[in-house]
């Protein structure tokens, strides 16, 4: 069984003040899927097997053998599996790359036995705030700390060009660092962006953080302008940037934004949004 895993962008990403309940900070977010995806491979495997997980680049644990393990612990009584991770979007990136993988594979486990939505989203939730927008790619907003999930309309065509950079941030140590530079808004004003995020579309609080941490993102988001871009902004924790392009030729714009900037940023790409697995979104801005 084969199952892809979109990436994603945070179009917008308002942070807010940690929760006293368990530190996590309050977030307002926009997370859209794109067609920069990874593909899981799932096989069965002879009985008395262990589950494997096979993610070349990716130590051991990561968020599938966790995934598989939740699930198991849940009840899920599959026979012992292999999954093959084929790595597209770029690790330790802001892209939510082993969210996406975990999102997949849970989409993956009822195809092979039983488990209950229910106990699918719980588990979701357990293994970090971006897996639950994960779950049904497409456009959403995310609220608490990212993990409360309501699915949006598509949007008007855009595309996107993708600007990996050869260095990798750790979410927790961004977070960190938003946290010394003072960055987060108070919690009345992210309710009010819950329903105005559409003003503020390319808008990520932590972009300055991430920056600090990573001086080099500062010249592509320069480049990115330069190429013409709409809106260029970190996606989520970074260092991955992107470029924003609306309108009906969105795609050519962005790929030939993209040509200008490869001899400098080799691993820039061109993604579009996808709703479901596969598909390009497309209405209503």
């Amino acid at each position: 069984m084969r199952e892809h895993a979109p990436g994603k962008v945070n179009l917008c990403l308002f942070l807010g003040p940690p929760r006293a309940s368990d530190g996590r900070h309050e977030l307002v977010t926009v997370y859209e899927s794109v067609s920069l995806a990874d593909e899981l491979r799932l096989t069965a495997l002879p009985a008395g097997a262990t589950d494997v997980v096979v993610c070349p680049g990716v130590d051991e644990p990561n968020l599938v053998s966790e995934t598989l393990a939740a699930l198991r612990r849940a009840g899920w009584d599959a026979p012992p599996v292999r999954i093959e991770i084929l790595k597209r979007i770029p690790v330790a990136a802001g892209m939510a790359g082993g969210s996406a993988d975990a999102a997949a594979a849970l989409r993956l486990a009822p195809r092979v036995s039983p488990v209950s939505p229910a106990t699918v989203a719980q588990i979701a939730a357990s293994l970090g705030a971006d897996v639950p927008a994960q779950l049904a790619p497409g456009l959403s907003l995310g609220t608490g700390a990212g993990e409360l999930v309501e699915a949006l309309p598509p949007l008007s065509e855009h595309a996107f060009a993708l600007v990996p950079l050869p260095h990798a941030l750790s979410t927790a140590s961004v977070y960190a660092e938003a946290d010394r530079l003072g960055l987060g808004r108070p919690s009345q004003e992210l309710a009010s962006l819950r329903s105005g995020w559409r003003d503020h579309v390319g808008v990520n609080d932590l972009e300055a953080a991430s920056l600090s941490l990573c001086p080099p993102i500062g010249r592509a988001l320069a480049a990115i302008r330069q190429a013409g871009a709409e809106a260029a902004f970190v996606c989520g924790s970074g260092p991955t940037c992107a470029g924003l392009w609306w309108g009906p030729e969105a795609d050519e714009d962005a790929a030939g934004a993209a040509r200008t900037l490869v001899p400098s940023f080799p691993d820039t790409t061109v993604a579009v949004p996808v709703a479901g697995i596969g598909h390009n979104s497309g209405q209503d801005r």
